[in-house]
C-alpha cells in the first residue's frame, strides 16, 4: 500500500491510493481494528494495560466493570490481537501485544482533550467513565484510523 509522503501529510493533501486487493484488504483490517476500539471500556482496558500486565480482577476494578463484562471486552481485544493472556495458577493475566496501540490512543486522547478544552488526559485525572464518553469515542474513530495508519507507516 502506498502511504502518503511526508510532504503530502504536511500539506494536508493525499496522494492517490492504488486500489489493489492487498490495499483493500489492508483498509478492511484497519477498519476492523478501529471498530474494536470504539467501545470506551476497551479503550480503558488498553490504558490500564499500558504500564504492565494485570489480572482480570484488577482490570475489572480499574474500569469499573464486573468480571464477566471485563472478560468479554478482553476477549474482543484478544481476538483482535491487541492483548494476550496467560494463566498463573487460577489467575489469568493480560498484557498488550501491540504496545504501539497506546501511542495511537494517546493521539486520540490529545484530540479529545483539545476539543474539550483540557490539557490533561481523563485517565490521568482518575475519571473512568464520564457521560458522553461513547460519543467522544465515536467522534475520535476517524482520528484513530489516521493514527493507526501513521503507526503502520513507521513500522
Amino acid at each position: 500500500m502506498a502511504a502518503p509522503t511526508q510532504d503530502a501529510r504536511d500539506r494536508g493533501t493525499a496522494e492517490t491510493v492504488e486500489l489493489t486487493k492487498e490495499t483493500l484488504e489492508h483498509y478492511r483490517l484497519h477498519a476492523e481494528m478501529c471498530r474494536v476500539l470504539t467501545d470506551p471500556k476497551r479503550l480503558m482496558l488498553l490504558d490500564a494495560l499500558r504500564a504492565a500486565e494485570r489480572s482480570v480482577g484488577e482490570l475489572a476494578q480499574a474500569i469499573g466493570a464486573s468480571l464477566p463484562n471485563a472478560s468479554q471486552h478482553l476477549a474482543v481485544l484478544r481476538t483482535a490481537g491487541l492483548v494476550e493472556r496467560r494463566r498463573t495458577g487460577i489467575i489469568v493475566v493480560y498484557r498488550l501485544t501491540e504496545p504501539a496501540i497506546a501511542d495511537a490512543c494517546d493521539i486520540i486522547h490529545a484530540i479529545v482533550a483539545r476539543r474539550l478544552g483540557r490539557a490533561v488526559r481523563p485517565a490521568a485525572l482518575g475519571i473512568i467513565d464520564a457521560p458522553g464518553i461513547r460519543l467522544i469515542a465515536q467522534e475520535a474513530q476517524a482520528g484513530l484510523a489516521r493514527a493507526i495508519a501513521a503507526l503502520e507507516v513507521r513500522a
